[in-house]
């Protein structure tokens, strides 16, 4: 329970379905470091206390669970390794795998429950297997961060959220006296409260500035920066180069530090491969055609999916798609369900 409208709307369904429930906050981030004096940061006192408050009015036990030394190694670590590694991270999604469904499950089963619930936005279908599904809130539908997640951990996933509108679970929050009713929602990385990638990677890693090249992709010079790190592909602001047209960040160079930088249609890209791929059906032929996410936010797009081995994938999309980016994931949709999913490695051509 984050303190948040949506986790605590899914701990009040359960309990109102008959479900004996319990209340976990995990504690992340120090926040000394984190920032406690910002409302948005991670594991803020504030957040806190209004996942006891919600407990409280609920009549569940409540507990905060400290789980920083997890969430530094396999969320922050990975966060900056990726981009120091010129790849773009998904840290909620890595973070669900190892953090949420992973150290927290295992919390979970210490304290004897049977299942963890959350409040995120997709649905989990139950009948001789269980399969994800995407939720009926096609506009907060979260079932793209959850691809990652092996069978064993979705058997024991509830998402009491999956069939409701976000409307609907304010007026929910707000029907049963929830102080929380009309609390924002969080839209940054939970660990960057200001949303300074480049800040947090140069404290975090010590870095200093580094000068480096801006260069189209015949090579010539259009400008400076200040360190690769800096970027992610597709990246349209920030160049501070003057152009004709826009210029968007098409390839990122880390051992050379230069970034190149083209225009929309240099942006478009329609091949490229996967690693690290989990399947989450078994009838998946070798070659097939699926509809891919390659971000969150980005409209599912048909594409060719060729399973290579080694846990990699080939995926081809019949129309060109905007920065298509290493690093960030590649989930595969059948319908609304989800067919597996892996890690955006090499954009060809």
């Amino acid at each position: 329970m984050s303190g948040g409208v949506d986790s605590s709307v899914a701990a009040a369904i359960l309990k109102e379905d008959g479900d004996e429930v319990v209340g976990a906050t995990m504690k992340i981030w120090p926040k000394e470091l984190c920032g406690r004096e910002k409302e948005k940061s991670c594991c803020s006192l504030k957040d806190i206390d209004d996942a006891r408050k919600v407990c409280k009015n609920l009549g569940i036990r409540h507990y905060v669970l400290n789980l920083e030394t997890d969430f530094r190694k396999n969320v922050i670590d990975y966060f900056t390794k990726e981009y120091l590694s010129a790849r773009t991270p998904n840290p909620c999604i890595v973070c669900n795998e190892k953090v949420k469904f992973g150290s927290l499950l295992k919390k979970a089963q210490a304290l004897e429950c049977d299942f963890i619930a959350t409040g995120h936005y997709a649905r989990i279908e139950r009948n001789s297997s269980c399969r994800l599904r995407e939720a009926i809130d096609k506009t907060k539908d979260q079932s793209y961060v959850l691809f990652s997640l092996n069978k064993g951990q979705i058997k024991k996933i509830l998402l009491p959220l999956g069939g409701l509108t976000k409307d609907n679970v304010r007026a929910r929050a707000k029907q049963i006296g929830l102080h929380i009713s009309g609390k924002p929602d969080s839209q940054e990385i939970c660990f960057i409260p200001d949303n300074d990638y480049s800040g947090f990677i140069k404290k975090y890693c010590g870095l200093e500035s580094k000068k480096g090249e801006v260069l189209d992709s015949s090579g010539k010079l259009l400008g400076y920066h200040q360190g690769f790190w800096n970027f992610t592909i597709g990246q349209r602001r920030g160049l501070g180069i003057a152009a004709k047209n826009p210029l968007y960040v098409i390839e990122i160079r880390a051992k050379e530090n230069v970034i190149v930088a083209g225009g929309a249609s240099e942006a478009k890209k329609k091949r490229f491969l996967i690693k690290g791929v989990n399947w989450l059906t078994e009838d998946i032929k070798k070659e097939t055609e699926l509809e891919v996410k390659i971000r969150y936010n980005h409209k599912k797009s048909p594409a060719s999916i060729k399973d290579i081995g080694g846990g990699k994938v080939e995926v081809e999309f019949k129309e060109p798609q905007n920065a298509i980016t290493p690093g960030q994931a590649a989930v595969f949709y059948d319908g609304e369900y989800v067919a597996g999913g892996g890690w955006i490695d090499i954009i060809y051509g």
